[in-house]
């Protein structure tokens, strides 16, 4: 198995319901996220990749457009905007185009992630 990622970067605020009004998370802040990308493949195409990373070029404009600085929970009401939920969302929204893709990894911090895989 043939396996590749790619990384990108984007910048937002969000709060997040449901905690207590002492958690820090459920007052309005912003993350430098980092979002990977992880396709595999059990073959490479005739070049000698999973997938060319120009191919990508798609996710990095997605991202820019839907989410850079923007208010996340404007995007992802009624759900939570936690880590594991965005990485779901941008699954969810790259696997069509994406058939190798079966993965979606989001950083908040350099210390913390979430990844969806199905």
């Amino acid at each position: 198995m043939y396996k590749i990622s790619k990384e990108f970067s984007f910048s937002a605020g969000h709060s997040l319901f449901g905690l207590s009004e002492e958690h820090p998370c459920s007052r309005l802040h912003g993350h430098n996220y980092i979002v990977t990308v992880h396709l595999k493949s059990d073959r490479l195409n005739p070049q000698g990749f999973v997938r060319d990373y120009n191919e990508l070029k798609f996710v990095k404009e997605y991202i820019d457009s839907n989410l850079d600085h923007r208010n996340l929970n404007d995007i992802m009401a009624p759900q939570n905007s936690s880590a594991e939920n965005i990485a779901k969302m941008l699954f969810d929204a790259f696997k069509p185009h994406l058939p190798e893709l079966y993965a979606v990894e989001v950083s908040e911090t350099p210390k913390t992630s979430a990844i969806y895989e199905p």
